[in-house]
């Protein structure tokens, strides 16, 4: 079973919404980790599968 980049990105960000609706101290970490995975997903094109 292979899940598509494109598929799991809207999943991300509807539960990251969510997140920070119930407590928006967590934007900051969410916002970073977030980043983080994109940018590592941009350099390393492998790991995306």
């Amino acid at each position: 079973m292979t899940i598509s980049t494109l598929a799991i990105t809207p999943l991300v960000s509807l539960i990251a919404g969510v997140l920070i609706l119930v407590m928006p101290r967590l934007l900051n970490y969410i916002v970073a980790i977030y980043l983080i995975i994109i940018g590592l997903l941009g350099l390393f094109p492998q790991l995306a599968g």
